[in-house]
């Protein structure tokens, strides 16, 4: 059964793949579908990030403040210094982690 639902997961990523091979270079040179593939890998990431941060992680659904929600404010504010991503990632991770410890 397990080999059943890998084959169709497969097939559905294939078509997938050619769906958006097969579209014609007209529509993709559009503004607007231009302006939607610039901007959506970022209302992806910032729903990742949000999930991440703001889930319980257990059976009880909810949001939960915690010691991530002091590391995604510090690697804010990294950011908005204009401060190199891996400082940024340092700095929300140590502050997490004091906060944690604290």
């Amino acid at each position: 059964m397990i080999w059943v639902a890998i084959g169709v997961c497969a097939l559905g990523c294939y078509l997938l793949k050619l769906a958006g091979v097969s579209i014609p270079p007209g529509v993709l040179e559009r503004p607007l579908v231009q302006r939607i593939a610039d901007l959506l890998p970022i209302a992806l990431l910032a729903a990742l990030i949000a999930v991440q941060v703001f889930s319980s992680g257990g059976s009880q659904p909810g949001l939960t403040v915690d010691a991530r929600v002091a590391g995604l404010g510090a690697a804010a504010v990294a950011l908005v210094l204009r401060a190199p991503f891996l400082m940024v990632v340092i700095t929300a991770a140590v502050t997490a982690a004091l906060i944690r410890l604290a």
